[in-house]
């Protein structure tokens, strides 16, 4: 498989699902300011959003969007519980971090790196990251991961998003909770890879 990425972008969330999935993979840079990639080739052309992640099954097939493509790594590696198991409740409460994430975190980050938006607006969707990262520290109390005591997709996309905080001026720091579990995924050996592979460490 191939993982199309972009250093500390969101495609870190499945560069850290294949690492802790132990299946083997290959990385390849696509500018998340060009559009392209080292040898030029117009990203476009392999993405028609443009955007990363994106991975390229062994059998050519390309999946995009990172909630969808941490779950199909998962599922490559029942064993690995990264993810419950397809049907249960359990899977449908992983969905639905999954879906937290990336609507009320990942995208309220967004305004914030785009330098064409107001300062006024910009202090809103801070206000309200801080809302929502108040309420994931809430559910962090007691509680190892998201999920409880073991490690999911969910938490590497979390890890991933929070850590755009100090780029943009959302702090996080005050947040006890989220801080220690921040500091418990940081440490996992396969974390530490990912970043260390995408120049983050």
């Amino acid at each position: 498989m191939k993982l199309y990425y972009s250093p500390g972008a969101c495609s870190l969330s499945p560069h850290i699902v294949l690492r802790e999935s132990g299946l083997p993979f290959t990385l390849e840079m696509a500018s998340t300011k060009t559009h392209k990639l080292a040898d030029g080739t117009d990203y476009h052309t392999i993405n028609a959003k443009g955007y990363v992640p994106l991975l390229e099954l062994d059998d050519g097939q390309r999946l995009s969007e990172g909630p969808a493509i941490v779950q199909y790594i998962a599922d490559q590696v029942p064993a690995k519980a990264l993810a419950p198991a397809a049907g249960t409740m359990a899977r449908y409460r992983l969905v639905e971090w999954l879906n937290f994430i990336t609507t009320e975190l990942h995208k309220g980050f967004s305004p914030l790196f785009n330098p064409a938006m107001p300062e006024e607006a910009k202090a809103l969707f801070r206000a309200r990251l801080g809302e929502r990262f108040a309420w994931v520290d809430s559910q962090l109390e007691g509680r190892q991961h998201l999920m409880g005591d073991g490690f999911t997709v969910a938490d590497a996309y979390l890890f991933t998003v929070s850590g755009w905080g100090k780029y943009v001026g959302v702090d996080i720091s005050g947040f006890k909770n989220l801080g220690a579990y921040l500091g418990r995924v940081a440490a996992r050996p396969a974390v530490q890879e990912a970043l260390k592979a995408e120049g983050l460490a």
